[in-house]
């Protein structure tokens, strides 16, 4: 038998202020259209700005629906319009803010499973990692330099 250890880094910022002025706006661009989100039945809003390196902003907000898992998550919906519209574009960074409508989230919200390993997808197709900047609605914001960090021991088409 074998041991293996698996180790993630991510970089906290205390505020939006200290991210570069780039990444600023791509958070302020997430938080706006997290207002956008259609989210009834939990009453989290989540809103995701994916920045490609034709310049382009692609926006996704979560999408709720009464047959549960027919909705979909803001980082999906953002990821596959991207797809759609830039395919050959590659993805830079993903800035994600989360909050709920009961409280405002102070801590930093991660993407879900299936939103990390729809990224994967992507980062894996371009192999240029993605810079993922995510926060709640207000306070710290956690980055991660690519998406293994946030899936070290992912799946993808190589176990096909």
């Amino acid at each position: 038998m074998k041991n293996i250890s698996v180790v993630s880094a991510f970089s906290v910022y205390d505020s939006v202020e200290e991210l570069s002025s780039e990444t600023r706006d791509l958070m302020a661009q997430a938080v706006e259209v997290r207002k956008q989100a259609y989210a009834p039945y939990s009453k989290f809003r989540v809103g995701a700005a994916i920045l490609l390196d034709n310049g382009k902003v692609v926006l996704g907000s979560n999408q709720e629906n009464a047959a549960y898992p027919s909705g979909l998550c803001a980082e999906r919906v953002a990821i596959f319009q991207a797809g759609a519209i830039y395919p050959n574009a590659k993805i830079l960074k993903m800035a994600i803010s989360a909050t709920a409508d009961a409280k405002e989230l102070s801590e930093p919200i991660p993407p879900c499973g299936a939103c990390r390993q729809s990224i994967a997808e992507y980062e894996i197709r371009q192999d240029v990692p993605i810079e993922i900047y995510f926060m709640g609605a207000v306070g710290k914001v956690c980055k991660s330099d690519s998406l293994k960090n946030l899936l070290p021991l992912l799946f993808d088409k190589n176990f096909l």
